[in-house]
């Protein structure tokens, strides 16, 4: 199990993580920004659906949103990726049944994603950790409409449905880019002539609970429609390309992806090119993006399916 432990500042400082937790470990040329040793316990413990190699990050948003929450307290944790088809049997002894994300604080299972979300922001609190949540309510329903529709148009098997499906994920998506192209109460503060905000994330320059809950969703909405409807995002809703490129930048999402061949290979059945579709498996499981400027793809750090890494 490897404990990666977070130096002062790495919560609000936009250092580099390295790209992969065990290459830093293995890596002596120079100085990780973070230090690396083994553990065998830590208070916080968070257990990640694993990719089908069984040790990298695998895809599930649920996964990744309370991932970024984390990263996003600055505190240390170990991060275990399970094998759902070979190892749940690790979260027998303290959550049996229960689907991935589970938290485990103090050996006391949390499992539901919402929940264990307030409780983090409510136990990791300021002064000492950052709180999350955004200024405005308009940011915490932003783009809360687009996955739907993005699953009701991708898991469609009626070819000729594609377009009025299609429509309203357009729709869902035009409304979002609107929310981020305008400049909220605090920018017009700054500057009562902005017409175009300036804005980062969808609540200001740094990512919030509402961000850790939108990307994941909507870079699976970007590489599954292109990938297997060759229907992307268009070009010309910039808020939204300037929101993931944004995103791309910051380590806290870049480094808690899925590749994005893990979200492609979690589509599989909404293929069509073999002639049928076949309906999509109902567990929870997330995704990760792609961008017109945005070259290669997200870059997830390994920590060993059924090991752990302390982030």
């Amino acid at each position: 199990m490897w404990l990666v432990e977070l130096p002062p500042g790495w919560g609000s400082e936009r250092r580099a993580l390295p790209a992969s937790l065990a290459q830093c470990a293995q890596s002596s040329a120079r100085p990780c920004q973070v230090r690396i040793r083994m553990a065998e316990s830590s208070k916080l413990q968070l257990f990640i659906k694993a990719s089908d190699d069984g040790e990298s990050i695998g895809h599930c948003p649920f996964c990744q949103r309370l991932f970024m929450v984390l990263l996003l307290k600055g505190v240390p944790f170990t991060l275990t990726t399970v094998d759902v088809k070979r190892s749940l049997d690790v979260l027998k002894a303290f959550a049996p049944g229960s689907q991935l994300p589970v938290l485990l604080y103090d050996g006391e299972p949390k499992t539901d994603t919402i929940k264990i979300e307030e409780f983090l922001e409510e136990t990791l609190r300021p002064p000492k950790y950052p709180s999350l949540v955004p200024r405005y309510k308009e940011s915490f329903v932003a783009g809360n409409d687009v996955f739907h529709k993005f699953s009701a148009y991708i898991k469609n098997p009626l070819p000729a449905q594609d377009e009025a499906l299609q429509s309203g994920l357009l729709k869902a998506l035009w409304k979002l880019d609107t929310y981020l192209r305008t400049p909220l109460e605090y920018e017009l503060a700054q500057d009562p002539r902005l017409t175009v905000s300036r804005r980062r994330f969808l609540d200001g320059d740094q990512l919030t609970l509402a961000d850790c809950s939108l990307l994941p969703k909507l870079n699976i909405v970007h590489v599954v429609c292109e990938h297997y409807r060759q229907f992307g995002i268009p070009k010309d809703l910039r808020g939204i390309w300037q929101y993931l490129n944004n995103a791309q930048e910051v380590k806290e999402f870049k480094y808690t992806c899925p590749n994005n061949e893990e979200i492609v290979q979690a589509y599989s059945p909404v293929d069509r090119s073999s002639g049928e579709q076949r309906p999509l498996p109902s567990p929870r499981s997330p995704m990760a993006p792609l961008s017109p400027s945005i070259n290669g793809q997200c870059q997830s750090p390994r920590a060993g399916g059924g090991a752990g890494g302390r982030v």
